[in-house]
């Protein structure tokens, strides 16, 4: 969080940083108090949090698959809950789900993970209906889903084929992209797009076989699991993410942390 912090302020932003337990309610509750106090109001949500056991089903602990979906879906009923309500009487705010195409498909070593995602998308989703049906306008929600991202810590050795694992900064650019847009849906890359409609008008064994020879393994043996032993969870786990896209938004596209 420091050293995210400190790279936006080497760019000429203002930049506040807080730590906690996404898997403790009470704890995101306090945290997004706060938030409001020292900083102010929040009108962009990034929910980017997410950890992996990447086991089978049958040797994941209960412990993780628990703390798969308290950090990766039932931490964002939480962070909106707590900043929603603002966004909603200003009529101006966007929340930003960072999913995966794991939200779309199923990998094997990944039956928790792609659960939470696949509730990932559709809390989006139902948040935007929701929203529309109550005339409140002004607030935007996208949904981001990319494929395996290098370098978080979470798919490093991913035994992936016929797609390259994304870099963070792309994806980082591309979801600040999507934000400025103000788009709904954003897929990375491009070709899973059609690839999705496939999904739906071919039968299930060619739709598993393809899936199963894009992904040989999600989480080969030499994988640790990307859970930490402790109770503390930073607001965003994937925050090399954030950091590298910080740290190169100045010199790839002229703006500065003031303007983001």
């Amino acid at each position: 969080v420091e050293e995210t912090v400190n790279l936006v302020k080497g760019i000429g932003g203002v930049a506040y940083g807080f730590k906690c337990d996404l898997a403790d309610k009470e704890d995101v509750y306090k945290i997004a108090s706060l938030t409001r106090q020292e900083v102010g109001e929040v009108t962009i949500l990034i929910n980017n949090a997410g950890v992996v056991s990447g086991n089978l089903l049958l040797d994941t602990p209960d412990h993780l698959i628990k703390r798969t979906f308290d950090v990766n879906i039932l931490a964002h009923f939480w962070t909106v809950k707590a900043f929603l309500p603002y966004m909603i009487k200003a009529n101006h705010g966007h929340i930003v789900t960072i999913a995966s195409m794991a939200g779309f498909v199923g990998i094997s070593k990944l039956v928790d993970y792609c659960s939470s995602k696949f509730a990932a998308v559709g809390f989006d989703e139902a948040l935007r209906v929701e929203l529309e049906a109550q005339g409140v306008d002004g607030v935007k929600t996208t949904v981001v889903c990319p494929y395996f991202i290098q370098a978080t810590g979470m798919f490093d050795n991913v035994n992936s084929r016929f797609l390259p694992t994304l870099k963070s900064n792309d994806v980082a650019d591309r979801v600040i992209e999507g934000l400025r847009k103000e788009e709904t849906l954003v897929i990375i890359p491009k070709i899973f797009r059609t690839g999705l409609l496939f999904k739906f008008m071919l039968p299930w064994g060619c739709i598993s076989m393809f899936l199963r020879g894009l992904v040989p393994d999600a989480a080969p043996p030499q994988h640790m699991p990307a859970v930490q032993a402790t109770e503390k969870t930073e607001f965003m786990t994937k925050s090399n993410l954030i950091k590298n896209s910080v740290a190169t938004l100045d010199q790839r596209n002229g703006i500065s942390g003031k303007n983001l």
